[in-house]
């Protein structure tokens, strides 16, 4: 195994020790146990790479929302401009701001993941008027 020397303020080293104690483990080991757990979780993202110009942010509810990367429009509001209000993806682009190329992207992996976001949209609605 490789090591590397890190170098950590001594507040944030302070409250790994005190964390990695209650583990039972030494600090190298909570800092491998860390960095492991990173690397796992974004290793784990969920883009989906047939739509790189869609990514996932956390939304209020700490859920995963897609968003137009770069400018964090959610997908699903582009989605119900075309819906709802009958926008052309020319007219949606003007009205946010980006890309006609973006809006199509985005209104394309709403179609492929819709079920996904439509019943993610229902829980996080349920979520916020739990909250009220």
């Amino acid at each position: 195994m490789a090591q590397y020397p890190v170098s950590l303020p001594s507040q944030l080293r302070q409250e790994a020790e005190q964390i990695a104690g209650r583990q039972g483990i030494s600090l190298e080991e909570f800092i491998l146990w860390a960095v492991a757990e990173k690397v796992g979780e974004l290793r784990g993202e969920l883009d989906d790479p047939a739509f790189p110009g869609v990514t996932y942010q956390r939304g209020a509810a700490g859920m995963p929302t897609p968003v137009v990367r770069g400018v964090g429009v959610r997908v699903q509001t582009l989605a119900l401009a075309e819906r709802n209000w009958a926008w052309t993806p020319a007219e949606t682009a003007r009205q946010y701001g980006i890309s006609e190329a973006q809006v199509c992207e985005a209104l394309a992996f709403y179609g492929a993941h819709r079920a996904e976001l439509d019943a993610s949209e229902s829980i996080e609605a349920d979520l916020e008027r739990q909250h009220v």
